[in-house]
Order: structure tokens, then sequence, then C-alpha cells
């Protein structure tokens, strides 16, 4: 049983992570009070740079430092719509992912068949060794460490540094930010960069190191799912990471029902990680009494300084 159950632990950790990193950055985000829903269009232009980058190069961490770069080059473009034009911010977060769905298409077909030689897992000496926990915990590629690094850092950030209060505060009430001199653009600016940025290498991670290929619309919803994590979190970054690993975890069963004959539809169990998350929400959204304590007051409202 055990045998059985380590390597789908592992393999959850390793579904998940795309997840931590896109739902991490996202949460920052609308904690300054900005609600950007071209998370998915972010991830796919995040793999495709990352993949382009890792194949011209030869380089795999060159092609996940380019993925990063991308999400943020995609954010920004978000950032002087919503933040400087005072475009609808749900409007152009869709139209964002639009446009990541067709410009990573167009760009990535030259990749297409294309693969990299995976990068095997590492080791880390005397932990990788230890039974159970070893494989699952410390067997893990670089990038799962690194999203572990950056869970904390945001934990930090928000609740123990003034900083984040002061990101807090500007999502919570941009008026009595600004009125007490902090600029709320530039904050809100730096968020959404930070999200398009981690959006960016969860996409390179699918794509040069989970899945070493590119496919059209490789990301498959994962970008959908990271805006829901948010929700399901209450915006708490614990929560993202249990609810990332919970989505992973689902992800993975399907592979394993199916490899062991289980006799349900393939579209069915491939379908399990979106139901799951339908069915996360509709619980999630029956308690409003949380989702308003936890959401930021002014998310998705655009604000001009007087």
């Amino acid at each position: 049983m055990i045998d059985t159950l380590v390597p789908i632990f592992a393999a959850t950790i390793a579904a998940g992570t795309p997840l931590v990193f896109a739902a991490l950055g996202e949460l920052v985000t609308e904690k300054a009070g900005v609600l950007n829903l071209g998370v998915e269009g972010m991830m796919l232009i995040g793999a495709i740079a990352g993949f382009a980058t890792a194949v011209t190069t030869g380089n795999l961490w060159l092609g996940t430092v380019a993925g990063m770069a991308a999400g943020a080059a995609m954010s920004a473009i978000f950032a002087v719509l919503t933040l400087n034009l005072m475009a609808n911010q749900v409007a152009s977060g869709l139209a964002l992912t639009l446009f990541g769905l067709g410009l990573s298409a167009f760009v990535g077909k030259p990749f297409e068949g294309v693969s990299l030689l995976r990068e095997g897992a590492p080791s880390l000496p005397l932990l990788g060794d230890l039974p159970v926990l070893g494989p699952i915990l410390f067997r893990q590629h670089y990038l799962v460490y690194v999203s572990w690094a950056v869970f904390a850092a945001v934990s930090w950030f928000l609740f123990r540094s003034r900083a984040g209060l002061v990101l807090r505060s500007v999502g919570e009430s941009p008026d009595s930010a600004h009125a007490i001199g902090y600029p709320v653009i530039r904050i809100r600016w730096l968020a959404t960069l930070f999200g398009g940025a981690l959006a960016g290498v969860g996409g390179a991670f699918l794509a040069v190191f989970y899945a070493p290929m590119w496919v059209e619309g490789m990301v498959a919803g994962r970008g959908w799912i990271a805006l829901a994590l948010v929700v399901f979190a209450t915006w708490r970054p614990a929560r993202v990471m249990v609810g990332a690993y919970l989505f992973g975890g689902v992800t993975i069963a399907q592979f394993f029902a199916q490899g062991g004959g289980i006799a349900i539809p393939a579209p069915f169990l491939s379908a399990l990680p979106y139901l799951a998350t339908i069915i996360v929400l509709v619980v999630i959204s029956r308690n409003v009494a949380t989702i308003r304590l936890n959401s930021p007051v002014s998310l998705g409202r655009s604000y001009r300084p007087d």
C-alpha cells in the first residue's frame, strides 16, 4: 500500500507546483485590490517563452527566467490598461487570456513536436534517503523548493512586514492609503507585475520541467483553477498551498486510475480537476460571511488619485 501511495503523493506535489506559483502571485495581486483574470494567458505565454528559450539556448534555467519575464510583460499590458487607462479589470483580464491563447499558439507553431531532455529530480543529501518522506518531499525538482520559499516569503511579507501592511491597506481602502501619502498606483503596479511573473514561472515549469514539450493550450485551465484557488483559500497563503496540492492530487489520481484499469470513461477522469473546482467554489460561496471578511474591499475597483 505504501509503495503505491508514495509515488502518488510525490507526483501530486509536482503537479500542484504550477498552481502554487500562479495562485500565490494572483493572491498578492488581489490583496492590492487588482483582479487580474488573465492568469491563463500569462501562464501560456510564460510556457512558450520558457520552452522556446530553453530549446534555443539549451539552458533550462534561462528558459525559466524568460518565462518569468514574459509573464511580467503580459501583466504590464494589463496594468497599463487598468491602472493607467482605467479600463474595466474583468474585461481586460479576459482579453489578456484570449490574447495569450492566440499569441502562444502562433509563436509555438515552430516548436510543436520538439521535446527537451527531462531533467531528473535531485535527491537532497541525507533527507532524500528517509523512508516515505524522502521520496515524497526531498526528491523533487528545485523549483518545487523555490515554490515553498515563495510561499514563506509571501506569508511573511503580507502578515509580518510593514510593506505588506501597506499593500493590504491599498487593497482595503485606496483612498485612505493615498490620503496618508502612499503611492497607490505604483503599489498596484508592483503587485500586478509580481503576479504576472509568478504566473510565467508556473507556465515555464510546466513546459520546461514537468512535461518538457510544447503543446498548444497545454496550461489546460490551470490559470482558471489558480484563480479559483485564491477564493477557495479565502486569500490565505497556507490555504492556497493546501488547495493547490488538493487539485494536483485530483489531476494525478486520474492518471493512476486510468493506468490501474479502473472502468471509468477517460473523459470523465480528465474532467475531475475542473469538477472539483466547481464543487469547491459552490461550497465556499455558500459562506458569504467568510468571503466578505477576507476579500479585499476594493478588489476589482478602478482608482484614480485626485
